[in-house]
């Protein structure tokens, strides 16, 4: 036997490596965007400062997504920028709370997180995520 053989380098070792990590990033991807959508309530009334917002139009709540980034190996969770009517910069202005522009008017916005609450409700599932994912 060769002593090469014997490393972790090789290349059947690395595939099996980066397929269990695309694998399991996506995966809590989805469980992040999932639970970051069902935090958002659609309703008429604005929600309270500190908590997940409401969604009135439902746009917010449809274009929440996840996308596996093979050149950095990790996942990218969050909502796409909005560009109808100018609402760009809402998402994150719900997030961290800011500025943004709704019908041509700026508005200020306290902050109404729901990715990072999402996010830390989902990172225990991590572990056990990996378990037995390299094989």
């Amino acid at each position: 036997m060769k002593i090469k053989q014997l490393f972790f380098d090789s290349p059947k070792v690395l595939g099996a490596v980066d397929k269990a990590t695309r694998k399991v990033f996506s995966r809590f991807g989805a469980f992040v965007r999932r639970t970051a959508k069902g935090s958002i309530r659609k309703r008429k009334k604005e929600s309270a400062p500190g908590s997940p917002p409401s969604s009135h139009t439902g746009l917010l709540k449809r274009f929440i997504f996840f996308s596996f980034d093979p050149s950095r190996k990790s996942v990218v969770i969050g909502p796409m920028r909005l560009t109808e009517n100018n609402r760009g910069d809402a998402p994150s202005a719900l997030e961290y709370g800011g500025t943004a522009t709704v019908d041509k008017k700026t508005v200020n916005i306290r902050s109404r997180p729901f990715m990072g609450p999402a996010f830390e409700k989902e990172k225990p599932t991590l572990p056990q995520l990996w378990k037995n994912s390299v094989k």
